[in-house]
């Protein structure tokens, strides 16, 4: 399964869906520091429930140390000015899907890293600023997973 990264998340609830969405579907889930929330606040707590306990969650003191954590995966990088389309990816076990922050997303010397295999982008209407983060994160893995025939699922 690939892995979910948000770098230096901001809103507690994105995480604690994004936590539920680890759960239910095999993905581990990255957290990058610093996050903009603590761990145990109720608003991550209530959105995650108890998924929590079922989830693979490790948080990183910041990139080079997710990095080195996991040095040989593809990564990609969801943001709006990519003009490659997340579902042109054939998505292998392993791949990091990273996104950034709200309500800014990846900072340019992210971006720039030498790391990032490709940027992408999740298709959408004209003028719009961005997806919620853990909606664009569940759509990123539900195709990884589609290509995978949904290995494991019931």
């Amino acid at each position: 399964m690939v892995r979910i990264v948000f770098f230096e998340p901001r809103i507690p609830q994105n995480s604690g869906n994004a936590i539920r969405l680890s759960a239910v579907t095999g993905a581990e889930l990255h957290l990058i520091e610093p996050l903009g929330f603590d761990l145990s606040e109720p608003k991550l707590r209530r959105a995650g429930l108890d998924y929590h306990d079922l989830a693979n969650v490790t948080v990183h003191p910041n990139l080079p140390a997710a990095w080195a954590a996991m040095p040989d995966e593809r990564v990609f990088a969801f943001t709006t000015r990519a003009t490659r389309r997340f579902t042109d990816v054939e998505y292998r076990p392993g791949d990091l899907l990273l996104f950034g922050p709200e309500p800014t997303g990846l900072p340019d010397d992210v971006l720039a890293d030498p790391r990032i295999t490709d940027q992408v982008r999740i298709p959408m209407l004209p003028g719009r600023r961005s997806l919620n983060l853990a909606n664009s994160a569940a759509l990123a893995v539900y195709e990884a997973w589609r290509q995978e025939g949904f290995a494991g699922a019931s």
